[in-house]
């Protein structure tokens, strides 16, 4: 029987020196953001009973799961999502708090993906929840908060922004079931044309057909309204427009220009988000790396029905695009390697103290000998040898 004693599995990695210092920048930075706007920390459990994710609403598929058993025969999953965890959290040990409650949480989520296709199975995730508020203040609260966070760790992104509203009030005059019309979402989300056209043709032709059918195109600024108006006049869908118009207005006094745009295509898990939807991207990172919005239903799953957005930023991948940046460096070689001669080891040890209280980084050589330090540090690169010795 094969032994996997030096291999991690699969969808799994080390994360070794540099990349921890990458990560640890990375995290500080937005972390720095969420406490800022007041946000406290939270930390749910790796393993959770089964029941919390397999909820209607929560869109995780139940083979995306890693299942085990407890000792009384209990289902259990390792958590595949943050913001459910919390959401039974908070219905539990903060269902007496003062409203709105902030939230944020650094910690890894699990998914199984089978074939992989570049992504991992372990993911490091933080991000935020604003609960027990409804309405622009906090829509625009969350948003400005996605951009902060984003602005934190990188200079070229840009944050699309929809509202599922708009898909599920056109999608109300279609005579299809639920199936149906989630691999019309799921088209749409992709912007897969051929399959969208497809599935549509084979519907009865309406005003509602017709306007789906442009979703995926409706993406860029300010001329975008004017659009979407026009193609959705007389739907439910014409409020959700003039609610998002009035966010992207708001929005643009933060003098962002053309990194807020506006994508009617953005149609996500309209089981689960309720109003705003938005997606943050950076540049060299091909898939979104922040993605939240509203989703009031939520908590009324766990008998504590309340108004709830939040978002959540994908820190590995924004960690691996900064290492692969040569502007930054992430090295943790000391600047000064101090070697104690014999009897001198505490010297030295206060020596590397003082330099580092006085900003020079300094590490203390365990090496016997000096010829030994000063070999490994012109093998590591570090600039100088210091001796310290009786006088």
């Amino acid at each position: 029987m094969k032994r996997y004693t030096k291999i991690t599995p699969e969808g799994t990695k080390d994360f070794l020196f540099a990349e921890c210092s990458a990560m640890d920048d990375v995290c500080g930075k937005v972390e720095k953001v969420f406490r800022t706007r007041g946000f406290k920390k939270v930390i749910t459990p790796a393993i959770e009973f089964y029941d919390v994710f397999a909820l209607p609403c929560s869109g995780i598929m139940q083979e995306a799961m890693f299942k085990t058993v407890d000792n009384k025969g209990r289902l259990l999953v390792v958590r595949p999502d943050s913001t459910l965890p919390i959401a039974r959290m908070v219905s539990s040990r903060l269902k007496n708090s003062l409203l709105p409650v902030r939230l944020y949480y650094k910690q890894a989520v699990y998914r199984n993906n089978p074939t992989l296709t570049g992504r991992s199975n372990e993911n490091m995730q933080m991000g935020v929840e604003l609960l027990g508020v409804k309405g622009i203040r906090a829509d625009l609260e969350i948003l400005t908060t996605a951009v902060d966070s984003l602005a934190a760790v990188a200079d070229d992104f840009r944050i699309e922004l929809g509202h599922a509203e708009v898909f599920d009030a056109l999608s109300e005059n279609l005579d299809i079931d639920e199936a149906y019309k989630e691999k019309i979402r799921v088209s749409i989300e992709g912007k897969n044309y051929s399959a969208l056209n497809n599935l549509l043709d084979k519907l009865e032709p309406s005003n509602a057909v017709s306007a789906i059918r442009s979703l995926p195109s409706l993406f860029g600024g300010e001329e975008i309204f004017e659009k979407a108006l026009k193609i959705c006049e007389g739907t439910k869908a014409v409020s959700a427009l003039e609610y998002l118009h009035k966010i992207y207005t708001s929005l643009t006094v933060l003098g962002l220009g053309e990194k807020i745009i506006v994508d009617l295509g953005l149609v996500q898990r309209n089981d689960y988000y309720t109003g705003i939807v938005f997606s943050g991207y950076v540049s060299g990172i091909g898939d979104a790396v922040l993605s939240g919005g509203r989703y009031d239903e939520l908590l009324g799953e766990f008998d504590l029905p309340m108004g709830a957005a939040g978002f959540a930023v994908d820190t590995d991948a924004v960690t691996m695009l900064r290492l692969s940046d040569n502007n930054i460096s992430y090295s943790d070689n000391p600047e000064v390697l101090v070697f104690a001669h014999d009897g001198c080891e505490m010297e030295a040890i206060t020596e590397v103290a003082e330099l580092n209280m006085n900003g020079i980084k300094a590490q203390f050589s365990v090496l016997p000998t000096l010829e030994e330090t000063k070999k490994f540090a012109s093998e590591r690169g570090i600039a100088q040898v210091k001796e310290v010795k009786k006088v």
